[in-house]
């Protein structure tokens, strides 16, 4: 049982920069291991994740292609609380904070950074089938949440200051360092876990959809779809190894045809959208009711359109703990 907990906890890791170079935005808000199966009644969870992403690769469809800036990377810290309201449904709330969102450019002058709050999610999740034998455990959990934005999503970059008047001239910031895309969207969730005791292995998957919708700027980022594979194992008492696999398929960005994209915000919609495939190898340890965790993602193939910023590395860690709320007894 303490094993089924612990991998779940780390089960999605969707904070995927994706969307490319100019265009930017996220294919997913969520990240580390928020999304899951359900807990016991009465249950709590408090989670917190740190995310790191640096990549300084580009690619034309799937190919290597040249450089249009020098280095993107994000330092992104991942907060949960959720609560089993019942046996067979769990409520959580999410959030997420960019301690820093750097995108480096070929010449110093061109370097644009920001950082900041990104979205609240609120994510209900439902037990749909539960079977449990000497041998084994089988759960199907459905989840539906929605996403809505706290953070900028249209934060501007000083491009040039007159040094006669110090008049400074601004510029849209490209969506890639914009703590978030401005849309409320739609999370649909499917988690499936099978577990043999004995054996002490796990097998699990789940399928993630986010349907985006329209920011004021006149923009929707191309909706994400993603499915999971994981195969985990006890190693020690306390010590386990998971390993993931999973594809994803982001949608080319649409927008209001009266609006230059380009000009206006920095965003090629041409290079938009990408199908991509990784593999994730996750180390976790849990003592009495709290579980540590790091992953490492790497990606085994990506197609993107246009031209765009590629994935390159993505470490996430983080750390959860469970306890109950006892039930008040009435003299």
């Amino acid at each position: 049982m303490r094993f089924f907990i612990l991998c779940i906890i780390m089960l999605l890791n969707l904070q995927i920069f994706s969307q490319g170079c100019c265009s930017g935005g996220s294919g997913s808000p969520i990240a580390g291991g928020a999304s899951q199966g359900v807990l016991q009644e009465r249950q709590f969870e408090t989670s917190l994740n740190h995310q790191y992403i640096s990549t300084d690769r580009f690619y034309v469809k799937d190919r290597d292609t040249t450089a249009l800036f020098k280095n993107y990377y994000s330092n992104y810290l991942y907060a949960r609380v959720a609560y089993g309201v019942t046996q067979k449904l769990t409520l959580s709330i999410e959030s997420g904070y960019f301690i820093n969102k750097t995108q480096y450019g070929l010449a110093k002058k061109d370097t644009v950074r920001s950082s900041g709050i990104a979205d609240l999610i609120i994510f209900p999740r439902y037990n749909i089938y539960t079977k449990n034998t000497e041998t084994s455990k089988t759960e199907i959990t459905l989840g539906m949440g929605l996403k809505m934005p706290l953070g900028k999503y249209n934060d501007s970059t000083v491009v040039y200051r007159n040094p006669s008047n110090n008049v400074r001239y601004y510029t849209t910031s490209p969506p890639t360092i914009q703590p978030t895309n401005g849309s409320q969207d739609f999370i649909f969730y499917g988690f499936f876990f099978k577990s043999y005791t004995e054996k002490k292995l796990l097998l699990f998957s789940n399928i993630f959809y986010i349907k985006k919708g329209w920011n004021p700027l006149g923009q929707k980022f191309g909706d994400y779809a993603a499915l999971a594979l994981f195969v985990g194992k006890t190693i020690y008492k306390k010590l386990n190894i998971t390993l993931q696999v999973r594809g994803e398929y982001i949608a080319k960005m649409q927008h209001d045809k009266n609006i230059d994209m380009l000009a206006i915000y920095n965003i090629d919609v041409q290079s938009t959208g990408s199908r991509k495939v990784f593999v994730s190898p996750q180390l976790s340890y849990t003592h009495k009711n709290t579980t540590a965790f790091v992953l490492y993602e790497y990606p085994l193939y990506q197609y993107l359109n246009g031209t765009q910023v590629g994935s390159q590395m993505q470490i996430t860690s983080g750390i959860a703990y469970r306890f109950f709320v006892k039930k008040k007894i009435v003299a």
